[in-house]
């Protein structure tokens, strides 16, 4: 067994951003209401779990698209 195994909020946090958003405000509505978190605070927690092997094994197509798309933004800085 892992040794830190996702928590509800970490398999919350995942199924939330592979969600496709019609709506502008949409998604920050959404983190603020299912989640009770601020955008921001919810970025952070997603950036820690993009680097964390179990939420790799959790959903590996979104985390490995995130990852791509982040390491597109760095190498743009």
């Amino acid at each position: 067994m892992d040794a830190s195994p996702l928590s509800d909020r970490d398999r919350a946090i995942l199924a939330l951003e592979g969600r496709y958003w019609r709506t502008p405000g949409a998604k920050e509505q959404a983190i603020r209401e299912r989640l009770g978190l601020s955008p921001a605070r919810y970025y952070q927690l997603l950036g820690g779990l993009l680097d964390r092997p179990e939420a790799l094994a959790h959903a590996p197509v979104l985390v490995n698209r995130l990852r791509r798309i982040r390491e597109a933004r760095r190498s743009r800085r």
